[in-house]
């Protein structure tokens, strides 16, 4: 799979003025933009073309990003970048919660909206590594199939998944017994240092303890290293 050459960007905002600026500039590096102002017209356009990223605003008319975020989530792996409001890092928290892949904070400059998306659609496209050489990562009877980007279960069974979640096991997976920082996993997966407030990596470990571990709350397969990070305890082999 590549990263399509002129990606189809949905953008959801009800502001006017931002959404015309949004597009404007995507469109003038090579995207291709449909504009919707609510839910109603986000269903809509997604039942009628392919979309590659969905840009969706957290306050909207009617129902919120939020719940949006996760009605989509609940039936699509779609990347999604939510836009919020400054300073608002619970929203932020409970949108990576709930599916969002990546968020960026109001006022934005275009120029960093464009490089996220980016980043976004490298990671939900990305081969694996030519170093690597693995197609297949196993641990404790599940499977990380790193060129179709799944992840199955030991019954065989495929999970949901989103494209964030799957580059941090991923990233933990190629690293089993190192104790990794939340600066070294934001690096590896996302590209970018962590802010004073950067939670993103906490709630990406949560989610994906509640898929593959026995007991979230105690986990045996990721676990909490304090001061330090996170330890992948498994062996992995390779096919």
């Amino acid at each position: 799979m590549s990263t399509p050459s002129t990606p189809h960007v949905l953008v959801v905002e009800d502001d006017r003025e931002i959404s015309a600026l949004v597009a404007r500039y995507l469109r003038a590096n090579d995207c291709r933009v449909t504009l919707a102002g609510d839910g109603r017209e986000m269903e809509r356009v997604l039942s009628d073309a392919a979309v590659d990223l969905i840009v969706l605003d957290l306050m909207l008319p009617g129902e919120d990003g939020l719940s949006l975020c996760r009605r989509v989530r609940a039936g699509s792996a779609i990347p999604i970048l939510m836009l919020t409001a400054k300073g608002e890092e619970i929203d932020r928290i409970v949108g990576l919660e709930i599916g969002a892949d990546d968020y960026l904070a109001k006022p934005f400059n275009p120029r960093e909206l464009l490089a996220r998306i980016r980043a976004i659609l490298r990671r939900a496209s990305a081969e694996p590594q030519a170093d690597d050489g693995a197609r297949r990562l196993h641990f404790v009877g599940w499977t990380l199939d790193v060129s179709l980007r799944q992840v199955l279960s030991p019954e065989g069974a495929r999970i949901a998944i989103t494209g964030a979640e799957f580059d941090l096991l991923h990233a933990l997976c190629l690293r089993p017994g190192r104790v990794l920082s939340r600066d070294q996993l934001l690096d590896l997966t996302q590209g970018r240092a962590a802010g004073p407030f950067e939670r993103s990596i906490d709630v990406l470990i949560s989610r994906i303890r509640q898929k593959i571990e026995r007991d979230s709350r105690n986990p045996e397969i990721i676990r909490t290293i304090r001061s330090g990070g996170y330890l992948f305890t498994p062996e992995v082999t390779r096919s």
